[in-house]
This record gives C-alpha cells, sequence and structure tokens, in this order.
C-alpha cells in the first residue's frame, strides 16, 4: 500500500484543519501528517476559481501549497486537543513553476518543515502532476496563536 492509498481526512473532514471555505479550498485530501511532513492531493477541477485556459494557475499552486501546510498544522493541533490557528503567508521564496496542471488531473502535495521559530514556521513545498514535478518554493508561515 502506498502513501497514497492511505487517506487521513477527506472532504469536509478537511474542514476542521483549515479556515477556509468553498469556493476556496484547495486541499482535497489528506494522506500523511507526521514528524513534520504533511502530504494532501487535489483534483483540478473546471469549476475552481483559479483556473483559466485549461489549467490551474500560478495563485492556485501557491494557495494549494499554503493550504496543504496548514492542513498538516491543522491536524497536529487537533490530536493536541487545541485549537487550530490561522496562518498567514508572510514571504513566498525560491517559487518555480515548471507547469501548470490540466482541469481533470490530480496534484499532490508534500510539505517538509524546515525550522519553527516561535509562530513562525518556514517549509518546502513540492507539487507533482502524473509523478512529475510541476512546482516548488519555500515559504514563510505565521501562525496567529
Amino acid at each position: 500500500m502506498g502513501i497514497y492509498d492511505n487517506v487521513i481526512a477527506t472532504g469536509e473532514d478537511i474542514l476542521q484543519f483549515i479556515p477556509q471555505r468553498a469556493p476556496m479550498v484547495m486541499v482535497e485530501k489528506l494522506h500523511k501528517a507526521e514528524k513534520g511532513q504533511t502530504i494532501g492531493s487535489f483534483e483540478i477541477k473546471k469549476e475552481n476559481i483559479f483556473c483559466k485556459d485549461g489549467c490551474l494557475q500560478e495563485p492556485g499552486l501557491i494557495e494549494n501549497i499554503a493550504q496543504t501546510a496548514a492542513v498538516g498544522v491543522g491536524f497536529e493541533y487537533r490530536n493536541e486537543d487545541k485549537d487550530v490557528p490561522t496562518g498567514y503567508i508572510g514571504a513566498v521564496q525560491k517559487l518555480t513553476i515548471h507547469k501548470l496542471p490540466e482541469i481533470g488531473k490530480n496534484i499532490v502535495t508534500e510539505i517538509n518543515v524546515e525550522h519553527k521559530v516561535f509562530n513562525t514556521t518556514l517549509i518546502n513545498g513540492k507539487i507533482t502532476c502524473d509523478d512529475e514535478l510541476i512546482a516548488d518554493c519555500a515559504m514563510k508561515i505565521f501562525l496567529d496563536e
């Protein structure tokens, strides 16, 4: 059984870990959230507000990385019986968009926490589609605890 066969949370369950609501939800399934690593997936749908010309656009990819990180933090906080904090993107660095994913494709997003200092978390995020790297970046996220 691969990591993508394992689903910890999906659909409405994801909403307990993030403040976003439709049409802004950019994570559909949570596959892993442990030891500073979060893996989530998302199917690109035609009605997505970040889709244009048959593809998910750059802002959607950035939002997907941020929300996947948020889902991991929210999952961790819920497991510790804490209130889920709201997070804010502080900076996006070293962003590379290799390819825009097409409508109907599934993307898989992997987040690795590099450092945590007080309410600031530095992460590396990467998105793959059909096992091909399509986007990656470093991101600074602030938590409002």
